[in-house]
């Protein structure tokens, strides 16, 4: 078993200081929603994010979206041997159940992030699918209680997606970016037992996840 975790995502409702921007309303009146219950998008609240703490970890649902279908549709996760969890930006968890399938659709998948942040939990026939809970990195890191965190930036050191996989112990947790430019804040990186660098160039969260789960996959089912 191993955890990844997607940390300090882009991934939030529109925060109550931005929710009367223009841009904002204007969007929420196309999608014909409420400004408070529409998820924080940098292609269309741009203008109201100017300047904002974090702004450029901030308003990427679409590239949460991405990872998650990386990691969600591949044998790992069907067969059970690893557990996703995505910390968001003001420092939300969300938690998979057992076999989630997650909409291929972004639109659809927007709309089930927004239900989620308003309603808490998402259920299908008694299970529960999705749950969102207040709760750090720090406390995250707390409770499943890896063997180690390995971190992936291009601030350490240098290493390929075959040798760190090598190295990893069992029930070790495997930490990235869930945004799109920037580094891990202080509070991430304190936790973190082992920080990587993968290749010479920054690569996109996506890929990241689907390299380095591909080759966890590699020493089990191959």
């Amino acid at each position: 078993m191993i955890f990844l975790i997607l940390a300090e995502s882009g991934l939030e409702l529109v925060p109550s200081n931005l929710q009367k921007h223009v841009s904002v309303i204007s969007h929420a009146h196309k999608l014909r929603k409420d400004p408070s219950k529409i998820l924080l998008d940098n292609s269309w609240h741009f203008a109201a994010m100017k300047g904002i703490k974090d702004e450029i970890k901030r308003g990427r649902p679409d590239l949460v979206h991405f990872c998650i279908l990386e990691a969600t549709t591949i044998p790992l996760y069907k067969k059970n041997k690893i557990k996703i969890y995505i910390h968001t930006i003001d420092d939300k968890v969300i938690y998979f159940g057992d076999n989630v399938n997650i909409p291929k659709s972004y639109h659809r998948f927007e709309g089930l992030m927004e239900k989620l942040f308003l309603e808490k939990t998402i259920e299908a026939n008694g299970n529960v699918l999705l749950k969102i809970k207040e709760k750090s990195f720090s406390d995250l890191i707390d409770e499943i209680k890896p063997s180690k965190v390995v971190g992936f930036s291009t601030r350490g050191k240098k290493n390929s997606y075959e040798n760190t996989i090598s190295e990893m112990p069992e029930d070790c947790c495997l930490v990235i970016g869930g945004y799109q430019k920037g580094h891990f804040s202080d509070m991430v990186q304190r936790r973190i037992d082992q920080l990587i660098s993968i290749g010479d160039s920054s690569f996109e969260a996506h890929v990241v996840v689907a390299r380095i789960l591909y080759e966890y996959e590699k020493t089990i089912f191959m």
